[in-house]
């Protein structure tokens, strides 16, 4: 046994007491309190408003502790906590409050907007998230608070007018329509080949559109697949535009990325959502046309001047067979109809501090403008379930959604119709009821609607984030998507669409039927680290994405059947062929990688990169790398400025560079393609090659530059944005025209072209007013774009040659130079651009125009008074478009015209403007077929539209009690100021529906 040694055990003694008093000092450092203050736990209670309303979702934790809550619908809270805790309450949009809790049981506080949290809120960018102040790219963003506000059907309208640098126009204004989309415009020489890439909860959603063209009818885009998102089920929309945003998407970022993210349930009590909303939606505006005796004037001259004295048979309009005081507004009679609209949206939502959920389920119904039983249905379900460990390191996150949609709409737009059928034509309907013939003299345009599209659509979209912090700064993460799309289609064309004096029953009765199915999984593995360093500090993210997508599709004609009823089973079909039968893989693997360096949140440089390979190209081809590098200066933070510049509150200057790729191309166009031929020999069936082989096809690849500045004023009252970019894509993925000996038109291919886009957007809000009852607050952006074509090898010996031109933008046509009338002869007169005295298409439509929007933007505005809120949008855009001459019939044959042709040449001297009236005479039909494709028939077309506006009321607590309530009037599409003469300025779909004007009333409690 050792002996114990005196003075080391008292060393060790001293420093055992010294290392006791050390900690125990630091304790009393942390809690000065712990001297002289008892340490009390107590129930704290209160109610969070903002001076006139409770505040619902405020986060109220103990300073310094895991403890927290949330105020519920009342605005009330409860939280354990000491006498001498601090509560935090934090609120997105209003200032965080701090207050210690003292000898108080009853906290009741009211918070303060906070205008400098604008720079503060987390923009999503997809793989990663990040401040708006320490962004490099441009990212813009629009949240639910301005998507509740619109009665509106598809996620695209929701957009409209509300974000610089994206361009959005209305298709048609049927029910379950579809929209274009250009972000900072058009940067393919294909129209297809120009969508975004649209992430939902990070699954990439194919836009595609579904169905085919023979169960489409004629109506534009009607089969779009982004009406399967529910509006009322998203939390965020933001738009990815630079090269700084996109590149880490790679192939896919090329003309944006639309990222949507879906509502999420919220820590504290358990809460019930539901909101009604009902209303109407009708034409906005008509053609002002002829009535009829303006109408009957202009034929009975046109047979005058044509030499006619005895009216021919077929002119029923002025032969005295029909009525000739009859005088009809066609317009009203077919499109003048009140479309009803409906939808109902019911929400439940809450947890506890680690598992939060949502549940949601939607039901809307539209119907149309027409004469008949037609409408559109679609009812959506959304789930979405958080957990977080106990210890935080753990998470998951779970959204799935399902929705079916059920259409039954006419097979036909009848807006041409409306406005050409001649003012004096017979009723539509006979006194009882049945569709009029008159006679055998009246080609009824209602008929058309006894034929109907049918389609029954299901989409499927499921997606978990997992994730977990390895520590040293690691988190692993991985995303698995999947998504399922199914749609039955039927174009039904029965026997009723006919005249019955035909004779024709069901034997001549057809349907043409499309059946497809798509789905796609994808795999996205990532591995982020990040670590302060000094000042500083650094963040990278390394990750993979593998992806598969496939889909078949059969379209098909059944025709003859035993009776019309029988025209949805083609069993019952005397005759059924397959027009179209097919099956596509589309497989796709990246790597991606991302770092993000930051010293003192003033000097920030984000490098992205990422290597592709899409199953779309040959061998060789199909990987390519794509990369961005983003910086910027927060000038704002720099010592010089705020003490010389003290207006300033923020000030950011950022640029980026980078390349993204394009494979929007189709599956397979790389290779030898073949298909049934239809024909048999010997009993088997044949078939034949449909495309060539190209081994080279490869990327089409998009170069962007941007500068942009970013200022805060008056404490970030005065807030604004410039950009200036410039976007340059080639190897244009398009069809090389062939020589027809080969059996070919084109050769799919990359064109060594060249198409750049290059303009500027400002972003402006302002805080106008900020009073306690009172505040008005201003959102305005502007965009001017301009499109140009820089090089084209080859064009003037291509097929191209009349559709694009080297400097022009490639969103032009080329037209005739209308130089007048003859005042002797009163023909329309056009140049004879290469002079030799013949008027043709390939030498004399020579005429540039620029149907491109030159600028475009939105300018919004919200009141706040107490418990009432108003909200605007005026929409804006300068443009040029086709005007009512286009695609018009030569005025004085047996079509209604514009009332504007009244003004027409009638004797020498007079200058019209429009030409003399002829039924029949061929020198004056060419010359108006050469008038609606001149420049006469292309006119402005600019328009302010007051595009939304929403009033609501929050009743006050004290009259509901035990849940809250609002009440709200919103309308679309109100009225339009604009010189443009036709029905609708915004979409050039010549004689398609125009966007409807919408009124709902809705009423939302929460429970």
């Amino acid at each position: 046994m050792k002996n114990f040694s005196f003075y080391k055990g008292w060393m060790l003694l001293c420093y055992i007491v010294i290392l006791t008093i050390y900690l125990f000092s630091n304790t009393l450092r942390a809690n000065p309190t712990l001297l002289n203050l008892p340490n009390q736990q107590k129930q704290i209670t209160g109610i969070i408003t903002n001076g006139t309303i409770p505040l619902t979702g405020v986060t109220v934790k103990v300073k310094g502790n895991t403890r927290g809550t949330v105020s519920d619908y009342d605005g009330k809270y409860s939280i354990t906590a000491n006498t001498t805790d601090v509560l935090i309450f934090s609120y997105l949009g209003y200032k965080t409050i701090e207050i210690t809790v003292g000898n108080h049981k009853i906290i009741d506080v009211k918070m303060f907007d906070d205008t400098t949290s604008l720079r503060e809120i987390t923009v999503n960018a997809g793989y990663y998230s990040v401040k708006e102040k320490e962004r490099t790219g441009s990212i813009a963003k629009i949240t639910s608070k301005d998507i509740e506000k619109q009665p509106v059907n598809n996620v695209l309208a929701t957009m409209q007018g509300r974000m610089a640098g994206v361009n959005i126009t209305q298709n048609t204004g049927m029910p379950g329509g579809g929209f274009n989309i250009e972000i900072r415009g058009q940067n393919s020489l294909r129209l297809e080949g120009n969508n975004p890439l649209y992430i939902i909860d990070g699954v990439p959603y194919s836009s595609q559109d579904i169905g085919s063209g023979y169960t489409s009818g004629n109506i534009p885009s009607q089969n779009n697949p982004l009406n399967s998102i529910n509006p009322s089920d998203i939390a965020n929309i933001e738009v990815l535009k630079d090269a700084d945003a996109t590149a880490i998407y790679g192939s896919r970022g090329a003309n944006g990325v639309v990222l949507i993210t879906t509502k999420k349930g919220k820590e504290g009590k358990t809460t019930f959502t539901t909101n009604y909303a009902n209303g109407f939606g009708q034409v906005a505006h008509f053609m002002k046309l002829m009535k009829t005796p303006e109408y009957l004037a202009m034929r009975r001259e046109a047979f005058a001047n044509d030499g006619v004295t005895n009216f021919p048979s077929y002119a029923y309009d002025v032969n005295g067979i029909w009525d000739q005081n009859r005088n009809t507004d066609w317009q009203k009679e077919i499109i003048g109809g009140t479309a009803t609209y409906t939808n109902v949206q019911s929400s439940l939502s809450g947890g506890s501090a680690q598992t939060q959920f949502l549940l949601s389920g939607n039901y809307n119904k539209e119907t149309t403008v027409f004469n008949g039983d037609f409408d559109y249905i679609k009812a959506n379900g959304h789930l979405s379930v958080n957990h977080e460990s106990e210890n935080k390191k753990f998470k998951i996150n779970f959204t799935t959604g399902y929705t079916a949609q059920f259409s039954s709409l006419p097979s036909i737009d009848l807006t041409r119709d409306a406005l050409t059928l001649v003012p004096n034509a017979p009723s539509l309907y006979d006194g009882f009821g049945n569709l009029n013939w008159e006679n055998n003299t009246f080609d009824n345009p209602m008929a058309k609607l006894e034929g109907k599209i049918k389609g029954q659509t299901y989409d499927f979209l499921a997606n978990t984030l997992l994730s977990y912090e390895l520590g040293l700064g690691f988190i692993a993460k991985a995303s698995l998507g999947y998504t399922d799309l199914r749609q039955e289609q039927l174009n039904l064309l029965p026997s009723t669409i006919y005249n019955p004096a035909y004779g024709l029953g069901s034997e001549v009765s057809s349907v043409f039927s499309n059946t497809l199915n798509r789905s796609s999984w994808i795999i996205e593995p990532q591995l982020g680290w990040s670590r302060t360093l000094g000042k500083g500090k650094i963040e990278v993210l390394a990750g993979s994405t593998f992806q598969k997508q496939k889909g078949d599709q059969l379209v098909s004609v059944s025709e003859g059947f035993a009776s019309n009823s029988l025209m949805e089973n083609p069993a019952s079909a005397a005759f059924y062929l397959i027009l179209n039968s097919d099956e596509t893989v589309y497989k796709y693997q990246a790597f991606f990688g991302r770092v993000n360096l930051n010293w003192k949140s003033k000097y920030l440089l984000n490098l992205t990169g990422r290597r592709d390979g899409s199953s779309r190209f040959g061998p060789g081809r199909q990987f390519a790398s794509f990369g961005a590098i983003g910086a910027a200066w927060v000038f704002g933070e720099e010592d010089f400025i705020k003490e010389k510049m003290s207006f300033l509150s923020f000030g950011k200057l950022r640029t980026s560079f980078g390349t993204s790729g394009n494979d929007q191309i189709g599956d397979y166009q790389y290779l030898d393609t073949y298909s049934t031929s239809g024909y048999t020999y010997q009993g088997i069936g044949g078939i034949q090659p449909t495309r060539l082989f190209n081994p080279d096809f490869g990327w089409e690849t998009n170069r962007k530059l941007e500068l942009a500045l970013e200022t805060g004023f008056l404490n970030d009252r005065i807030f604004s944005t410039v950009a200036v970019f410039r976007n340059r894509s080639s190897n244009q993925l398009v069809g090389i025209p062939l020589p027809g000996t080969t059996g070919f038109s084109t050769l799919q291919a990359n064109l060594d072209a060249e198409v750049q886009n290059s303009g500027v957007e400002l972003s402006l809000r302002t805080v106008n007013i900020k009073q306690k009852n009172f505040s008005w607050t201003t959102n305005f952006n502007l965009t001017t774009t301009k499109n140009k074509l820089l090089s084209f090898p080859g064009l003037e010996a291509s097929s191209y040659k009349n559709q694009y031109v080297i400097g022009q933008p490639v969103n032009i046509v080329q037209v005739y130079h209308y130089t007048g009338l003859d005042a002797n002869t009163g023909v329309y007169q056009f140049e004879d651009v290469n002079g030799d005295g013949i008027l043709s298409t390939a030498d004399d439509k020579k005429t540039i125009k620029d149907l491109s929007p030159k600028y475009y933007g939105g300018l919004q505005n919200q009141f706040r008074y107490g418990n009432v809120q108003l909200d605007f949008l005026f929409q804006f855009v300068k443009q040029l478009n086709f005007n009512e001459n286009y695609r018009t019939s030569m005025p004085g044959t047996m079509v209604n015209q514009p009332d504007g042709v009244t003004q027409h040449w009638q004797n020498p001297g007079d200058v019209g403007p429009y030409q003399a009236y002829s039924d029949s005479n061929a020198t004056l039909r060419a010359a108006s077929t050469r008038f609606s494709q001149s420049d006469a028939a292309i006119s402005d077309a600019s328009f302010v539209r007051l595009k939304n506006v929403s009033l609501s009321f929050d009743l006050p607590q004290s009259w509901t009690k035990k849940f809250a309530c609002k009440l709200s009037l919103q309308g679309q599409n109100i009225f339009t100021i604009t010189s443009y003469k036709g029905i609708d300025p915004e979409f050039r779909s010549s004689g398609y529906l125009p966007p409807l004007r919408i009124y709902t009333t809705s009423i939302q409690l929460t429970f």
